[in-house]
């Protein structure tokens, strides 16, 4: 089968600190990081077996995975195996990047995240120009928040024309017309992210072609429906894998909603869905109805 999947160990340490993250961060200790170690290399070694089945993987730790040898290792052995087809992580980028120059370019991608006030602004963007330079598929965000508006400006004027710049609305941020103007200036996608989605009831391909699955191996629709559907290492998942409806009210993260099948955002971001890479053609025509 061709499987997406989102994959969260308990991993929740991150070497950042920002006042808006949702996520919970805590301080792990050495038996926490040993546990999301062993995790991981569990996940990675299934992964290397499936060879009947064309795998995409998004690592989505709570925390920050690049800073963790074993992270950087798996992407590196993932993205060689031939039945991936990609392999991609949620970072801040405050890692070192000459890691990459051993994995496969056209498998590994990464969705980067500047952080105002937690990384100089140059530091940041000297390494998206070594992603550039070394033929690394990236993206790069930020939350849009009012006092970010700014460098979210100077990104867009400082990055390459054909890296896409995306926007997040801040958690419990309501925009203006006026203000979401401006951030639709910069992310002609913001709309998407500007307001909680309808999800009751509408057809999703999570749970059918796409699944989360934690460090234990549960295996659920995605982050955001805790209804298990059996474990990755049993296989008893598998035969729960059908065409389902998304069951909560809405969904109001670009990682669940790109999933539903009621947006056009498969087609958006054809060959970039888990790295946030939308075709560059598509830019100019997407509206939100």
């Amino acid at each position: 089968m061709d499987l997406t999947i989102l994959y969260r160990g308990p991993l929740a340490s991150c070497d950042y600190d920002c006042p808006y993250c949702p996520f919970a961060k805590r301080r792990d200790s050495t038996a926490q990081l040993r546990a999301d170690r062993a995790a991981l290399e569990r996940f990675t070694t299934w992964a290397h077996q499936q060879t009947d089945d064309r795998l995409s993987i998004l690592f989505t730790p709570w925390g920050e995975g690049l800073v963790r040898s074993w992270y950087r290792r798996a992407m590196v052995e993932l993205s060689h195996a031939p039945h991936i087809d990609r392999v991609a992580i949620q970072t801040n980028l405050s890692c070192r990047t000459d890691w990459l120059s051993d994995a496969d370019p056209d498998t590994l991608a990464l969705w980067c995240t500047y952080h105002p006030g937690q990384t100089p602004y140059q530091r940041f963007l000297d390494k998206t120009a070594r992603l550039a330079s070394a033929g690394i598929r990236f993206s790069v965000g930020i939350v849009g928040l009012p006092e970010h508006l700014e460098y979210a400006q100077q990104l867009r004027a400082d990055l390459p024309e054909h890296i896409y710049l995306w926007v997040n609305a801040a958690e419990g941020h309501t925009y203006t017309d006026a203000q979401a103007d401006d951030w639709t200036d910069l992310d002609p996608l913001f709309p998407f992210s500007r307001n909680p989605h309808k999800s009751a009831g509408q057809a999703c391909r999570t749970g059918s072609s796409v699944i989360s699955v934690d460090g234990d191996g549960t295996v659920r629709r995605c982050h955001f429906v805790r209804d298990p559907l059996g474990n990755l290492y049993d296989n008893s998942f598998r035969s729960a894998l059908t065409p389902r409806a998304c069951p909560l009210t809405v969904c109001d993260c670009h990682i669940g909603y790109v999933h539903l099948e009621t947006l056009p955002l498969y087609d958006v971001f054809a060959g970039g869905v888990l790295e946030r890479i939308p075709t560059t053609k598509s830019l100019p025509l997407v509206t939100l109805s």
